[in-house]
C-alpha cells in the first residue's frame, strides 16, 4: 500500500497502555502504523489515571524491549500480590518477583515517549466514527471527516469498544453484581485510613500521590447510569464512617463494577480487538492493563509477519487462540475474588477456608503465577515443560561474553537458542528471520510454579518470549516450526 498520509499498514484505535505497546511492537518489525486518540495528549483524568501498577510478567515483557528500567525507575516494589490474602513472590524464579506500583498515566506516559521514539504517526484529537472492510483492507472514517486507509485495523479502545461494536462482535458474559465509588479529594478532617467491611464489602480510604486521600467505597445498589458526583461520596462516607470528614476539592470521582465481560471472537477479517475492547472484569487484583500489554506483545509479531506477507493470514488465528483461554481464566479469577469478599456469614466461613489453603506452598506458587502471568502457558503441544510458556532470563555465556536471555529479544525477532554443540543447529528455512544463538547455561533451568525442569538442548523463541520448540538433544521438528511460524527465507 502507497506510503502517504493517510494510509498505513496498520491504524490502531486508542492509546491506552494495549495500543501503545502494540503500536511499539509493530514499529519495531519495521511495520507503518499508527494511531488514532481522541485526548490531545496523553493526559488521563477520573481513575484510570490511578492503576495498580505491574505484574512481573508485563515487566519482564517490558525488559525483553530493553525498556523496564524507564517504568522501574519511578515505580514501588512490593513483593506480594492478592487474591483474597496477600501472597509472597520474593522466591519466584525471576528478575522481578515483585509487583511494581506505578499509577497507569505513569505507564502510559512512558510507553508513549518510547513510542515516540519509534516515530509511529497519531491522528490525536479525533476519533473513528466508522470503518468499512474490503479484500484488501480497511476504509476508516474519522470524526474531522477526515479517512484512513489501513490493511489492519485493531481496537484498542477500551470496554466500550466502537471498533467492537461496528464489526458486530458479540460481548458475552456476567452483569454487574457490586459496584464501588471512587474518587481521590481533600478533606477537612483526617480520614479512617486503611480497610473497613460493612454489609456490603470492603472499603479503603489511602493516600494518594499529591496528598489527596483516595477513597473505595461499595455502594448499597448495582445498575446506575449517571455519572456519581462528590455528593454521592459524601452519602456514601455518612453510611459507612457516620461522616464525610469533610470532603471536598476532588481530582475525579468515577465508578466501577464486576461486570465480567469478553469478545466472542478477537478478529473479524481484518479488524482485530485487544486489551479492554476484548475482555473486562473487576480491577481486583490489577490484571486487567497487564493482560492488555500482554495481548500486544503477543498480536504484535504476527500481525507484522501477515502485513510484510511473512506468513498467511491464518497466523493471526492463533492470536485468538492463544489470548483468549488467557483472559477467560482472569475474569473467572476476578469473578471469584469478587464473590470471596462479600461479607455475609456463609462466605466469611468459604473465605476462612480459602485463606488457609493460600498458605500451603503448592497453593500460594499456583495462584500467584497465575495472577503474575509467570505460568501462562499457550498450548503448542506436548513435550518439555517449557513448551508454549515464557523463555526464562537466562544469565548466558556466549562467544562475544556474558549476555542475559531477554537482551537478545531486544528487536522483537525470534532466536533460536542452541546449548548444544555449535553445529547441531540448522535454521535454513527461516534464517533470515530468526537470530541462532550458541551459548552454554550452567545452573538449574526453574520455571515459576513448577520449579526445576531438564535443561533443553535448545529452544526456539518467539518474539513475545514463548518458546515454541524444544530440543532435547535432536532436531525433530526443528524446520517444521520454523516454516510454521517464520515461513521460508
Amino acid at each position: 500500500m502507497p506510503n502517504c498520509k493517510n494510509e498505513h499498514a496498520v491504524v490502531i484505535v486508542g492509546a491506552g497502555p494495549t495500543g501503545l505497546m502494540l503500536a511499539g511492537e509493530l514499529a519495531l518489525a519495521g511495520v507503518d502504523v499508527a494511531i488514532v486518540e481522541r485526548r490531545f495528549n496523553q493526559e488521563l483524568s477520573g481513575s484510570r489515571s490511578g492503576g495498580l501498577g505491574l505484574h512481573a510478567r508485563s515487566i519482564e515483557v517490558l525488559d525483553q524491549r530493553g525498556i523496564a528500567e524507564r517504568f522501574i525507575s519511578e515505580g514501588q516494589k512490593h513483593p506480594v500480590v492478592r487474591f483474597h490474602v496477600s501472597l509472597d513472590i520474593s522466591d519466584f524464579p525471576t528478575r522481578h518477583n515483585y509487583v511494581l506500583g506505578l499509577k497507569q498515566k505513569h505507564i502510559e506516559r512512558i510507553l508513549a515517549e518510547w513510542v515516540g521514539e519509534l516515530r509511529v504517526a497519531f491522528y490525536r484529537g479525533n476519533e473513528v466514527t466508522g470503518f468499512v472492510q474490503d479484500d484488501t483492507g480497511v476504509d476508516i472514517a474519522l470524526g474531522d471527516g477526515d479517512r484512513l486507509r489501513a490493511s489492519y485495523l485493531v481496537g484498542c479502545d477500551g470496554g466500550r469498544s466502537l471498533i467492537r461494536k461496528l464489526a458486530g462482535i458479540e460481548f458475552r458474559g456476567w452483569d454487574a453484581s457490586s459496584s464501588w465509588i471512587m474518587a481521590e479529594a481533600r478533606t477537612n478532617d483526617e480520614p479512617e485510613w486503611g480497610f473497613r467491611s460493612d454489609r456490603l464489602g470492603i472499603n479503603a480510604i489511602g493516600k494518594s500521590e499529591d496528598g489527596r486521600a483516595a477513597f473505595v467505597l461499595a455502594e448499597p445498589q448495582v445498575g446506575a447510569t449517571e455519572e456519581p458526583t462528590l455528593t454521592d461520596v459524601s452519602a456514601a462516607l455518612r453510611r459507612i464512617y457516620g461522616t464525610d470528614f469533610g470532603i471536598h476539592s476532588p481530582n475525579w470521582v468515577s465508578r466501577f463494577t464486576d461486570v465480567a465481560r469478553q469478545a466472542a471472537s478477537y478478529r473479524d477479517r481484518r479488524v482485530l480487538l485487544a486489551g479492554d475492547a476484548a475482555h473486562i472484569h473487576a480491577p481486583l487484583g490489577g490484571m486487567g492493563l497487564n493482560t492488555g500489554i500482554q495481548d500486544a506483545v503477543n498480536l504484535g509479531w504476527k500481525l507484522a509477519q501477515v502485513v510484510e506477507r511473512i506468513s498467511p493470514e491464518s497466523l493471526l488465528d492463533s492470536y485468538e487462540a492463544e489470548r483468549h483461554p488467557v483472559a477467560a481464566r482472569v475474569l473467572k479469577n476476578t469473578m471469584a475474588h469478587v464473590a470471596i469478599r462479600r461479607q455475609d456469614e456463609r462466605t466469611k466461613a468459604l473465605a476462612e477456608y480459602v485463606a488457609e489453603f493460600l498458605s500451603v506452598d503448592g497453593a500460594r506458587k499456583r495462584m500467584a503465577g497465575e495472577i503474575t502471568g509467570l505460568d501462562i502457558r499457550y498450548d503448542l503441544g506436548d513435550g518439555h515443560p517449557q513448551l508454549g510458556r515464557r523463555m526464562p532470563d537466562l544469565d548466558l555465556d556466549t562467544a562475544s561474553g556474558p549476555q542475559r536471555m531477554y537482551t537478545l529479544l531486544r528487536d522483537a525477532q525470534a532466536v533460536l537458542l542452541n546449548l548444544g554443540p555449535s553445529n547441531a543447529i540448522d535454521i535454513s528455512p527461516g534464517a533470515s528471520r530468526v537470530r541462532l544463538v550458541n551459548a552454554a547455561y550452567r545452573g538449574a533451568w526453574e520455571l515459576p510454579v513448577l520449579g526445576a525442569v531438564a535443561m533443553p538442548s535448545a529452544v526456539l523463541i518467539r518474539p513475545d518470549g514463548h518458546v515454541e520448540w524444544v530440543g532435547s538433544g535432536s532436531n525433530v521438528g526443528l524446520n517444521e516450526a520454523l516454516v510454521r511460524w517464520f515461513g521460508r527465507s
